[in-house]
């Protein structure tokens, strides 16, 4: 009977410790995001803590971009009646000036227009002294309102004959003023609206063209202006009136100077909005089309922040290690928002206020952490 009892002590002891053992090799399962260090580990990693500060956080918004102009600054040019490319000397990016001729063209078309201009004029001279002499005599009743009236029409359809005939020739930049018999030409210029340069030449010389035809694209630069993308996370922080400044890869060492003076309402497919900005002077070695760096600089902000070096990224994700005792620490993962100045602001800190945060060796960790996961 002694020896039964014994051996059912024995049973439930050794049930005991074998339960005990069980529930000591589980304590890490409950929470995945636990890390317990030991001794050795803990003198090799050299950790050591801070917390969340009030900062005001400085720091520069790096964005890329490229060099556009205005629809306003972008102009085809075409003839508006027509006609066969005589000479010009035009090639794609060749520079302008304001009342160069870019293409002379010539057609039979503008002698005719001339010559109707010539006969319009002449018979509307005519036209007016009839009608003169007809409104005498019919105030003095020596003739009839009729014979007025139908003078009075003949003159008021060829003046306005002559005033359409007058525009049609300015429209092709023959000054009617300066049309005789003696001097009727063939041929009518096109001239520069503006300084700029030529980006596209679509004729050649003995090319005919109607008015639908586009001979040339021209480009005035004067309202260059800068065409950045900002991500939407940043959208918010960017401000009409900002200063930019902005290089080339190329020339890293030479900045241009500018302002912001639109900012997009759109969020693209890639989650960025368009900003607009307009250089302090314009530079004719920034063309439409290349690629720029710009920085801005953000005003600063007083938020709760923590050094950078706090906060460690695994998989797209950021992470900081908050320490539960002397060995034991828990990964939070964090929400971040501005840099500037060494320290990263954190937008979800309510679990962290007044928690020692691993600074120095943060980095550690996250390899510990990560063998962890792997065994």
């Amino acid at each position: 009977m002694k020896n039964i009892i014994i051996v059912l002590l024995s049973l439930v002891v050794f049930g005991c410790k074998n339960s005990q053992q069980e529930q000591e090799k589980q304590p890490n399962s409950v929470n995945e995001n636990l890390i317990s260090l030991t001794k050795e580990q803990l003198q090799n990693f050299q950790l050591s803590t801070t917390e969340l500060q009030e900062k005001n956080i400085h720091h520069t918004l790096k964005l890329n971009g490229t060099i556009d102009v205005p629809p306003q600054n972008l102009v085809s040019v075409s003839s508006a009646l027509g006609g066969r490319v005589q000479s010009t000397k035009l090639l794609p990016g060749m520079h302008f000036r304001k009342g160069e001729i870019l293409v002379t063209l010539e057609d039979n078309q503008y002698i005719q227009l001339q010559q109707d201009y010539l006969t319009t004029k002449a018979q509307l001279q005519n036209a007016r002294e009839e009608y003169n002499r007809q409104k005498e005599l019919n105030q003095s009743k020596a003739s009839s309102d009729k014979v007025f009236q139908q003078a009075q029409a003949d003159y008021r359809i060829l003046e306005a004959s002559l005033a359409a005939l007058e525009q049609k020739l300015q429209l092709i930049h023959i000054n009617p003023n300066q049309i005789s018999v003696n001097n009727i030409k063939r041929t009518s210029n096109i001239y520069a609206p503006f300084d700029g340069y030529v980006t596209k030449v679509m004729v050649n010389i003995g090319k005919y063209v109607s008015p639908s035809d586009v001979l040339f694209e021209l480009v005035d630069p004067r309202d260059i202006h800068l065409n950045l993308k900002v991500f939407e996370k940043d959208w918010d922080k960017i401000q009409i009136g900002m200063p930019v400044v902005s290089y080339t890869n190329n020339q890293p060492d030479k900045k241009y100077s500018g302002k912001i003076i639109l900012i997009g309402k759109n969020i693209s497919e890639d989650r960025a909005v368009e900003v607009h900005a307009h250089f302090d002077n314009y530079d004719a070695r920034l063309i439409p089309g290349m690629y720029m760096n710009a920085e801005i600089e953000i005003p600063e902000t007083q938020n709760l922040a923590l050094p950078d070096e706090c906060i460690v990224s695994f998989e797209g994700k950021h992470f900081v290690f908050k320490q539960k005792d002397t060995a034991n620490f828990e990964m939070i993962a964090v929400e971040v928002g501005s840099s500037g100045d060494g320290f990263t602001e954190s937008l979800n800190a309510d679990n962290l206020k007044n928690s020692k945060i691993v600074q120095q060796g943060a980095y550690s960790l996250m390899m510990a952490m990560k063998n962890k996961g792997e065994e």
